[in-house]
Formats: C-alpha cells, sequence, structure tokens
C-alpha cells in the first residue's frame, strides 16, 4: 500500500524535474550560439610587401691625385782618363839587369840532401817495477845498450851491468817498446849502433 502511494506521488514529480531541465538545457543552447558582441577592438595584422632598402655606408674609394714629382738630374759623367803607352823601352825607363852568374848544376858541389842527425827518440816509456823488487824493498840500477834499425825500432838489446838481475827483464822489455827517429846521413836513414841508457829504480818514485 506504501508503495503504491509513493508510485502516485514520485511519478509526477519526476515529470515537472525533467520538463525544467529539458527547459533549462534549450536556454543554455541558445545563449552559447549567440553572436559575439561587436563592441571588442579589432586586431589588424599588417605584412609588408617588401622589406626595407637600408643604405650601408660605403667608403670612398677615390685616390687623391698624386702630384708630380720632379727626378732628380743624373749625375755628370766622369771622363776616364786614358794612360799613355809609354814610347820607350823598358830597359831606359828602369835601367839595364844586372847580370848574374849562372850556377854550374852539373858539377858535384851542390847537394840537395836533408842534412844528417842523429837517432832521436819519439816514445819512450819507462820500465815497470818489478813486483819482486817490491816485494823485498830492493832498489837498483840498469845500464843498458841497443841499436836502432833504419826504421827507428831498438833491436839487440844488451845489458851492460845491473846491481840485481830482478831489474834485467823489465830493463830489456821496456826498450824493445821505445821509437826512434832514425839516424839520416845524406839524406838515407841509416843504422844506429850502440846507443846506451840507464835507469834507476826507486821505491820513492
Amino acid at each position: 500500500m506504501a508503495s503504491l502511494v509513493r508510485l502516485f506521488v514520485g511519478a509526477p514529480l519526476a515529470a515537472i524535474v525533467t520538463f525544467l531541465l529539458f527547459t533549462l538545457m534549450q536556454i543554455l543552447i541558445f545563449e552559447d550560439s549567440a553572436p559575439p558582441d561587436d563592441a571588442g577592438d579589432e586586431v589588424r595584422i599588417t605584412i609588408a610587401d617588401a622589406p626595407e632598402e637600408i643604405q650601408a655606408r660605403q667608403r670612398d674609394a677615390n685616390i687623391d691625385q698624386v702630384e708630380d714629382v720632379t727626378p732628380p738630374p743624373p749625375p755628370p759623367a766622369i771622363e776616364r782618363a786614358r794612360a799613355d803607352q809609354p814610347t820607350e823601352s823598358m830597359s831606359t825607363i828602369v835601367g839595364g839587369l844586372p847580370d848574374f852568374d849562372r850556377p854550374q848544376l852539373a858539377g858535384g858541389d851542390i847537394s840537395f840532401d836533408v842534412s844528417d842527425r842523429d837517432a832521436q827518440p819519439l816514445v819512450r816509456i819507462p820500465p815497470n817495477y818489478p813486483p819482486r823488487a817490491t816485494e823485498r824493498g830492493i832498489e837498483g840500477r840498469c845500464s843498458v845498450e841497443f841499436d836502432v834499425t833504419p826504421d827507428g825500432n831498438p833491436t839487440n838489446v844488451r845489458i851492460l851491468s845491473c846491481t840485481n838481475s830482478v831489474f834485467e827483464r823489465e830493463t830489456i822489455r821496456a826498450v824493445e817498446r821505445w821509437r826512434y827517429e832514425p839516424r839520416v846521413q845524406d839524406g838515407v836513414p841509416q843504422w844506429r849502433r850502440g846507443v846506451q841508457t840507464q835507469f834507476d829504480y826507486n821505491l820513492s818514485q
């Protein structure tokens, strides 16, 4: 029973609400479609047909007229004096040349040979002190004699005297390592016989 009452009361109310909503929608639609107000400000955009020509500043490329410069006059020509050729002979101007006696090259008195000289030492290496003499504290002296070949090499080394035989071997070895300028006679290297020298062996050296 209560449901029937709600049906009879609610149906008319629903119809009325639906009609009102439909009418409200019609009003809103007509208001939205109304033409815009002509009172607004008019905006105009203008596009230029051609860009404005900008005049660039140009430099003056004209060259000022250069004044004519008069070149200096050329230097005066110097006349070269020509020397007169002598008309007299050379013997008249200077005088007669003296006569010299020409040497007789065919004779045997003239010699172009190098002056004679004796054997000269070039390299003289001192002897080594014998180790055995050093250990024993022995000192001494040795005299030696030798020959020099035309090539400047000592040969035929001979001991003349020695205070101790411990020094003989080192004395001979030292002389054999020497070098000489050979003896020269009439421009020809010669043997030099009997060259003598002496060695002193001192521990304090």
